[in-house]
């Protein structure tokens, strides 16, 4: 039994036994992750917030419509093959701006460092920042830093701010997957938690595998103009089931994938079949998911293969109409199986 509060049009079923305490698993952008917002956030916090259940909220401020959105940033380690945290708070910004179709401006960053860091280590984190801003064409425009005892944080803490422009008629949302519509996604899934838990654990590979941490704006803004797009977002926490389950929710719709068309590298595949885990469910951190109209999928998917971060792109499903919000897979030997949310915590400290 569930029950269930309505905000603003949309369903968030919340479990009639809800934890006392705070656990890892609810900050997976999973099960956990939802329930703590529906139950804790939403009702208090959410009645004012325009579009509370996107990547970014589109206000529309004396007739200029502007995105604004947050997000904090606690990976570990600091420095993983292919980024870092400073990459990471910097592209994470950008990309949850771009997923509402808005062209980043500028960024605000704040630090909380733990007493001890090293003046060598927040000097790489600050130049990779600075770095990754000039890659998407923002600037970083205010910041703050605060300084805790030892023990207080795990080293270096980030939260990163954005502010960007949204031009009129654009409306890109997790409520608008239609029926017929077709599903992309930019490139392969899982990199970014598999290269995470490596640094992590000391995992090794045949092959070198780094993050996808990467600033998408450029990559939308060329996807914009090459035919009308839906829904755009990044899977992050909780991967490509997690992100395709919401926006599911979002727009009354089911979408069903098609195993075959998943891509996912070797070393990923072979990490997941080792450690037990699903590559649907692992985090990415440059990847996007597009649901677009299906006539226009060919012409927005060779426009994304032209581009740097959208070459390995690829249609992997289509939306559906079903009797409840569901995903589900088309396994290669014809079966289906539903793809929920991830239930709990399975990679810590990814983002």
């Amino acid at each position: 039994m569930e029950n269930e509060i309505d905000f603003e049009g949309y369903t968030c079923p919340v479990p009639v036994q809800p934890r006392d305490t705070v656990v890892l698993g609810h900050g997976s952008g999973g099960k956990l992750s939802h329930d703590l917002i529906n139950r804790l956030f939403l009702p208090d916090l959410g009645k004012a917030a325009p579009r509370a259940l996107d990547d970014a909220a589109v206000l529309n401020i004396n007739g200029q419509r502007l995105a604004l959105t947050t997000d904090s940033h606690v990976v570990s380690p600091l420095f993983f093959p292919g980024g870092d945290i400073g990459r990471l708070a910097v592209c994470g910004t950008v990309n949850d701006l771009a997923m509402v179709g808005a062209k980043p401006i500028a960024l605000t960053c704040g630090f909380v460092v733990e007493e001890g860091l090293s003046f060598e280590i927040l000097q790489r984190v600050v130049k990779s920042m600075r770095e990754s801003a000039a890659e998407a064409g923002v600037y970083i425009a205010a910041g703050d830093t605060k300084v805790v005892q030892k023990g207080g944080a795990d080293k270096l803490f980030i939260n990163t701010s954005g502010v960007g422009s949204v031009e009129a008629g654009v409306n890109i949302s997790g409520t608008n997957a239609q029926i017929g519509d077709v599903v992309i996604i930019s490139g392969t899934m899982g990199d970014h938690g598999v290269a995470v838990l490596s640094a992590r654990e000391n995992l090794e590979f045949e092959t070198d595998l780094q993050s996808d941490v990467a600033p998408l704006n450029h990559l939308v803004e060329a996807m914009m103009g090459a035919g009308e797009i839906h829904v755009l977002r990044d899977p992050t926490r909780g991967g490509v089931a997690t992100t395709l389950n919401e926006i599911a929710s979002q727009s009354k719709v089911g979408i069903e994938l098609l195993e075959t068309t998943l891509p996912v590298k070797p070393q990923v595949r072979a990490a997941c079949e080792m450690l037990g885990f699903d590559p649907l469910n692992i985090a990415n951190e440059g990847k996007l998911l597009a649901i677009v109209k299906a006539e226009d999928a060919e012409n927005i998917l060779n426009v994304m293969k032209k581009t740097q971060y959208g070459e390995e792109a690829c249609i992997i499903g289509k939306v559906i109409e079903t009797k409840n919000p569901q995903v589900r897979l088309r396994t290669a030997i014809g079966g289906t199986r539903l793809i929920d949310m991830l239930p709990g915590e399975m990679l810590p400290r990814i983002c």
